[in-house]
């Protein structure tokens, strides 16, 4: 594997991957419904939403394993399940290594896979047990591995064949606080290189860290852009409110159609407010006398998604 670049050939902001109007039905369930999206070379796009949103079921499309119900996944402009298997590094959310198999030995196994010569196999896992602070460890069991060290050789893995885009399905989850932090410090050195990489994730606080974000529920992609525009673009109002007895005011909030969104926060609750109709929930939380004056603080990610969730299920 070149030190210079991961992803040869393909030019800084070049689309690789792209998804045209997918859809995914199985059976009488639409998994994903009309989604459309498009990663570049050097781009870590996430695709962010919450359990049995359609994440793996897109990534699934995007890197050929299953057909689509309708629309088209294309890799370097080819459709996926024609695509050359070596442009696509996939890490999947399920385990995928052989247990019984050591660090060393998983390596090789899928460098015999990808037919890598010798002399580039040997290179490659090199750098890759280098960067990922694995090559101390090369004879252990990858079921033996912490959370975080088989996520590291899962990516290595996934790495070895020096593909142009690498998707990954939530990779950090069960993943501890340092090897999580670790692994989003190799994903950003590998974009810097030219790489695509396309991350799906149901914490809001990694959304944050991606270049662009896609935000899908339902099968649906309700919005997608840089996480700080659309922060920026948020047209509700935030609040953190404070009271003497918390769960009077959480039921309380909880009931009135002006509250998109609410979590505790400490001892106070982060509400979301429609802003089109801040004022009548602020009269009626002044006339209540449940909670002290509230708070105006600036939103962050997660209030942008449980909003913009809220809105369209009020719309549908």
């Amino acid at each position: 594997m070149s030190e210079a670049s991961l992803a040869t050939e393909v030019e800084q902001g070049d689309a690789v991957l792209e998804g045209i109007g997918l859809r995914r039905v199985f059976a009488d369930n639409v998994a994903v419904d009309d989604l459309s999206l498009a990663v570049h070379a050097g781009e870590l796009y996430g695709l962010v939403g919450p359990d049995g949103a359609g994440k793996t079921t897109t990534i699934r499309m995007l890197t050929g394993l299953i057909l689509p119900s309708g629309g088209d996944a294309r890799v370097l402009g080819r459709s996926a399940h024609e695509s050359e298997r070596e442009a696509v590094g996939y890490m999947p959310q399920q385990y995928s290594l052989y247990g019984d198999l050591s660090i060393d030995e998983n390596l090789r196994f899928y460098g015999r896979l990808f037919g890598l010569k010798r002399a580039d196999y040997v290179e490659r896992a090199a750098r890759l047990l280098r960067i990922t602070r694995l090559e101390r460890f090369g004879d252990r069991r990858a079921d033996a591995l912490s959370g975080g060290m088989y996520k590291k050789l899962a990516l290595a893995c996934a790495l070895l064949h020096r593909p142009r885009v690498l998707v990954l399905d939530e990779p950090t989850n069960g993943v501890d606080p340092v090897s999580r932090r670790e692994l989003w410090d190799l994903l950003y050195e590998f974009v810097d290189e030219g790489m695509a990489v396309l991350l799906a994730t149901p914490y809001m606080d990694e959304a944050e860290r991606c270049h662009r974000v896609g935000l899908i529920h339902q099968g649906r992609l309700l919005t997608e852009g840089e996480p700080v525009a659309l922060t920026r673009q948020f047209e509700h109002r935030t609040l953190l409110l404070a009271a003497s007895d918390r769960q009077a005011l959480e039921a309380a909030v909880e009931a009135r159609s002006e509250v998109l969104a609410l979590t505790p926060h400490g001892s106070s609750l982060r509400v979301v407010v429609d802003g089109q109709r801040e004022k009548t929930f602020l009269t009626w939380l002044a006339d209540s006398g449940l909670a002290d004056p509230p708070v105006t603080v600036k939103p962050d990610f997660e209030d942008v998604f449980l909003g913009l969730l809220a809105s369209t299920s009020e719309a549908q």
